[in-house]
């Protein structure tokens, strides 16, 4: 059985997919990998084109009852969260009223950033690899960063304003749920379910066999240094990647209650 598989070319998924998509772990299921940015991932969920795919937990709710959430390859966990980032050391609130850059509408960090200053002014959306430069050239008060970009903004002379996987942390005590895999409901359980198996079989690869992937990295992510590369794979794939876990089930039930309640 073949499926579509939607996931970002950023290093810590193909890390964590190289052996499902590379036919290296036990599985009757044949993989057509579909990489996209983030945010045109969860923009798709709205047709339900692909049958599994990563979404952001804050695009969840509009994805409605057209997929359902596996427990494994899960972007979830402590010191992840997104940065606000500005070209001088204001406070959230100063830059948050202001025109801030943000990596898409439907993403978890412009999530956890209307719940962290619900005082938000202009929001402009861009590919999240734009918003750095953007920054930098004034044409925005702040920008809200993810992915590598957490690595490089100091390198652009920009300062961190908050960080918003602290700020969640500290509110709820839960780790930061930001992305999951989802598969689309018209699959059969069965076939979910062997689909959640091999994604898992897939990531406890990557953590058995860390080189193996490392080609498909490299070839995914041209423009970052091997440091970056490395730092994104370790912050991003950890044990909630394995199996989200009960903590993760409950910070991702915590996250879509205060969005709900934010509406």
């Amino acid at each position: 059985m073949k499926l579509t598989f939607g996931f970002t070319p950023c290093p810590n998924d193909a890390f964590a997919f190289h052996a499902l998509v590379h036919g290296l772990v036990p599985t009757s299921i044949e993989i057509e990998p579909v990489l996209l940015d983030i945010e045109e991932l969860n923009r798709r969920a709205g047709g339900a084109e692909l049958q599994l795919t990563k979404l952001s937990f804050g695009a969840a709710a509009a994805a409605g009852d057209r997929y359902r959430l596996l427990r494994s390859g899960a972007a979830l966990g402590r010191g992840v969260g997104p940065l606000v980032v500005a070209r001088h050391a204001d406070s959230l609130e100063e830059v948050a009223a202001g025109r801030i850059a943000v990596p898409g509408r439907q993403t978890t960090a412009f999530l956890l950033l209307r719940l962290a200053a619900p005082g938000l002014g202009e929001a402009v959306e861009l590919r999240y690899d734009r918003i750095l430069d953007t920054v930098v050239a004034g044409e925005v008060d702040a920008g809200l960063i993810i992915h590598e970009s957490r690595f490089t903004y100091a390198e652009h002379g920009l300062v961190s304003v908050a960080d918003l996987g602290e700020w969640w942390e500290g509110e709820t005590g839960l780790p930061v749920p930001l992305a999951g895999i989802f598969a689309r409901s018209d699959l059969e359980p069965a076939l979910a379910g062997e689909a959640e198996s091999a994604i898992r079989a897939s990531v406890e690869y990557a953590f058995a066999h860390p080189e193996a992937s490392r080609d498909y990295v490299r070839s995914l992510s041209k423009e970052m240094s091997d440091k970056v590369c490395a730092a994104h794979v370790a912050l991003y794939v950890n044990e909630h990647s394995v199996d989200i876990g009960d903590d993760g089930l409950a910070a991702i039930e915590r996250l879509l209650g205060r969005a709900a309640a934010a509406a």
